[in-house]
């Protein structure tokens, strides 16, 4: 199973359906990048709503609620991330280890219970916490998901994961859904400034290193039937978006395309599908891609391939591996880890 695709992601892709000259970037230097909320929200000092809360969701939903939502379960890891930088712990979340494993921008605390799988969620275990809001993704009012939760009277919040019309956009704005909900919009306000502040410094750090190979590919990847199988991030996917306004420019040309698994990106999230030959496609652009610190890491076995050695940006070593665990689909400060991956690379003397 490719654990690094979002849930959302597979749902549209199943209903549209169909080494050498490598470098590992650092951890970027304290005080780069936003702290974990584990320790922001300690010194937390902005005020929570306590009124009723009236919000329409992603898919035009409208959610009411009689005061903003505290005890919260979460069944998407960019979400859960996101109600921990609002500075609350989600009482339940989907797959708790395997964000453990991929998302690192925030810490999620031991107790917090385990909802089963993020494409499975155990029912039982959720509302035995007793929630008084599920937040879930979906691209569609009559998502089945939201169907069967909606059977147990607890209000349920939809977000849409991914816009590929403008991931950056879309991740502020799940943010600030989330922010109302929980009576936290003066934290969202705040954090969703902070990003800016962040993504407009980095701009002007890559402006004056003047980097003159501009052209770039981020992707990352699984094993597949003992085959490395290699998702770029094409026009419209988040990754590519930071990397443009970074002043990069996007190498993986091909279109969004409804039939994703017979060429062209999706219309969610800008990913592709190929092999480690397609990346020749890019030519002698320069390539980032997501590590993998798991036991069955595509790193590894991509690292072995010829093809991948003999591949312009490798031999030239501007092949960069970002560092384990900066999620490809999170919200602001998954965002800004990224943003500081970029920034480190191509500011390197």
């Amino acid at each position: 199973m490719n654990r690094l695709l979002p849930l959302a992601a597979t749902a549209v892709i199943l209903a549209s359906v169909a080494a050498c000259g490598t470098t590992k970037v650092d951890t970027p230097a304290a005080g780069a990048p936003s702290a974990p909320a584990s320790q922001t929200c300690a010194n937390d000092t902005t005020k929570t709503a306590t009124g009723p809360v009236s919000i329409t969701d992603g898919v035009g939903r409208r959610v009411e609620l009689a005061k903003p939502a505290q005890r919260v379960a979460v069944l998407e890891w960019q979400q859960t991330e996101d109600l921990l930088t609002l500075c609350l712990t989600p009482v339940a979340v989907a797959d708790p280890k395997g964000y453990g494993t991929y998302v690192k921008a925030e810490t999620l605390p031991a107790s917090v219970v385990d909802a089963g799988q993020r494409g499975e969620p155990d029912l039982d275990a959720i509302y035995a916490q007793n929630p008084d809001l599920i937040v879930v993704e979906a691209f569609k009012a009559d998502d089945e998901i939201i169907t069967k939760l909606e059977k147990r009277g607890v209000p349920v919040l939809a977000t849409v994961g991914a816009d590929a019309g403008g991931q950056i956009a879309n991740m502020k704005k799940v943010f600030s859904m989330i922010g109302k909900a929980t009576g936290r919009t003066e934290r969202a306000d705040i954090v969703l400034e902070q990003f800016d502040e962040h993504l407009a410094a980095a701009k002007q750090k890559v402006a004056a290193a003047t980097v003159t190979a501009k052209d770039f590919l981020f992707f990352d990847g699984w094993i597949e039937g003992g085959n490395v199988v290699i998702r770029p991030y094409g026009k419209g996917a988040l990754f590519t978006e930071l990397g443009e306004q970074l002043g990069l420019t996007a190498a993986w040309t091909d279109s969004i395309n409804a039939t994703y698994g017979s060429g062209g990106v999706d219309p969610a999230y800008g990913l592709a599908q190929t092999d480690i030959e397609g990346l020749t496609a890019v030519g002698s652009a320069t390539l980032f891609y997501s590590d993998d610190a798991t036991p069955d890491s595509y790193v590894t076995e991509l690292r072995k391939s010829p093809i991948w050695t003999a591949l312009p940006s490798v031999k030239d070593g501007r092949a960069y591996a970002f560092p384990a665990g900066v999620w490809g689909a999170g919200g602001p400060l998954s965002n800004e880890q990224a943003i500081d991956a970029y920034v480190t690379i191509l500011t390197k003397g």
